[in-house]
């Protein structure tokens, strides 16, 4: 009887018998995939797993970049109206589409034959380098010479959620991870208190994409971004609940982890690791968040110069904030507003008066940011991008083609993203496109390129940073993608 009672006790307690056939198979040393390689005489170590999955992590190669600010005008702005001067599409301004611009392509919104809308507003050449820029941008005009605007990039979709989704997760289908995610998958966090990947979001509304933009596909979920809220808890639910002090939330993590290392050392799950490592990160977000995320502690000037008001929710705030999160060592914050979907439906999305007061809302802040970070003596290692998921059409959009706004349709073949910073060649104009703006006729840059400069700029080969999954080595740019030299210093 005794001898049956711990043959029990001891197959209860077999760490196979909490093994799912699916990790097994997956991750196992004696597993499928393993034998598959040890017959190839490949090494079949099953690595352990990292103490800290966020701890600071060398590139492949010395790096620009130390950190990224990604501004996103999710809705995608008119790149025609801003950036990309076109005096002959001016000049044809009511004319037919020609047919030959039509024939095989679809449209979001317009069918039958658009009428040609060149741009309502005025354009002047700034800074050293020439750069076009419309009279919708007026504090782009004073860093000119900070920028490079590229004029060819072009996308695969043409529907605001695919396109998001290929441009931040390499894929137009959901289940990928996030570019932040594959950065700091690949870097680590320079700040162990704060994630390494920080989301603000503005104008209520969140990108088309969603969460997916950001999420960590089937990486694991400690790399993530997090969301943080520019008022109330900054991050939801890391609070304390009434009546828990945090001695006594100390005690609970320091439990939960002694649990779960218990269950690391026996199935040796990544997963497991990961909420170690998000608990206690939690736990020193209770106080390294609301520090950082406190803008009262900049002064009246600083302020004034981004147009921030402390209390408020704002893009002005969140390019605020998203500056602090970079000094605290935040390795990649990306910044959504919403907004810039100028199809002409409303007065706000008129490519005149509405396009005027959404910029009056977004180049002020960014401006104020590039003058910062040369101030702080961030800008040479701090990487800024700004884009939109794709371009705007080149005529007025078919729903509203009849009435007296303007506005333009979703468009992929071309469209304009500037960076900044990091290696970036200042006051550089890169690409263009044909004439009438229909497709590029100089340089084509395309997202997965777009991916692989960024990532070559933080030190890493975007077909090296890989994570296996399935049987595959995934990557952000998939199996494209090519280093945009020409941009860089």
């Amino acid at each position: 009887m005794a001898i049956r009672t711990l043959f029990a006790n001891i197959t209860m307690n077999h760490p196979l018998l909490h093994t799912t056939r699916r990790h097994f198979l997956g991750a196992g040393s004696l597993g499928l995939g393993a034998a598959a390689l040890s017959a190839l005489g490949g090494d079949t170590a099953t690595a352990k797993p990292r103490d800290n999955p966020l701890a600071p992590r060398l590139p492949h190669f010395p790096a620009k970049a130390k950190r990224v600010i990604y501004l996103h005008m999710s809705g995608s702005p008119p790149h025609l109206d801003m950036f990309d001067y076109k005096p002959e599409l001016v000049k044809r301004t009511g004319e037919p589409v020609p047919e030959s611009f039509l024939k095989g392509r679809r449209f979001a919104f317009t069918s039958g034959v658009p009428k040609l809308l060149g741009t309502p507003r005025k354009y002047k050449q700034y800074g050293k380098g020439g750069i076009w820029m419309s009279d919708a941008v007026p504090h782009f005009h004073e860093i000119a010479d900070d920028i490079t605007v590229i004029k060819s990039m072009n996308t695969d979709e043409f529907n605001h959620a695919p396109a998001e989704l290929l441009l931040f997760t390499g894929h137009n289908r959901q289940g990928r991870p996030g570019m932040g995610t594959w950065v700091t998958y690949g870097l680590g966090s320079e700040n162990q208190n704060l994630p390494g990947f920080v989301v603000l979001i503005s104008s209520g509304v969140q990108p088309s994409g969603g969460a997916n933009c950001w999420g960590s596909g089937f990486i694991p979920s400690v790399y993530q971004g997090v969301q943080c809220r520019s008022t109330g808890d900054p991050v939801l639910y890391v609070s304390d609940p009434a009546g828990m002090s945090r001695d006594t939330r100390k005690k609970t993590i320091d439990a939960l982890r002694d649990l779960n290392e218990m269950q690391a050392e026996q199935l040796g799950h990544p997963e497991t690791t990961t909420r170690i490592a998000q608990y206690e990160l939690a736990f020193k977000m209770q106080t390294s968040v609301p520090e950082v995320m406190d803008i009262k502690k900049e002064t009246k000037e600083t302020l004034e110069a981004y147009g921030a008001t402390p209390g408020g929710s704002s893009f002005a705030n969140n390019v605020l904030l998203g500056r602090r999160l970079l000094q605290q060592g935040v390795r990649f914050v990306q910044l959504f507003d919403w907004g810039w979907d100028f199809h002409g439906t409303g007065p706000g999305e008129d490519i005149r008066d509405g396009l005027t007061k959404k910029c009056a809302t977004m180049d002020k802040p960014i401006a104020a940011l590039i003058k910062d970070l040369k101030r702080l003596g961030m800008f040479d290692d701090t990487l800024v991008v700004w884009s939109g998921e794709f371009g705007r059409t080149p005529f007025r959009e078919g729903r509203t083609s009849g009435g007296k706004i303007l506005g333009r349709d979703h468009y992929p073949d071309c469209f304009c993203t500037w960076m900044a910073g990091a290696g970036v060649k200042r006051g550089f104009s890169y690409g263009e496109s044909d004439e009438l703006a229909f497709g590029v006729a100089e340089n084509k840059v395309h997202v997965h390129d777009l991916q692989a400069t960024i990532l070559n700029q933080l030190g890493m080969d975007h077909t090296k940073l890989t994570y296996r999954f399935q049987g595959r080595d995934y990557r952000l740019t998939d199996v494209h993608g090519h280093v945009v030299n020409d941009v860089l210093g």
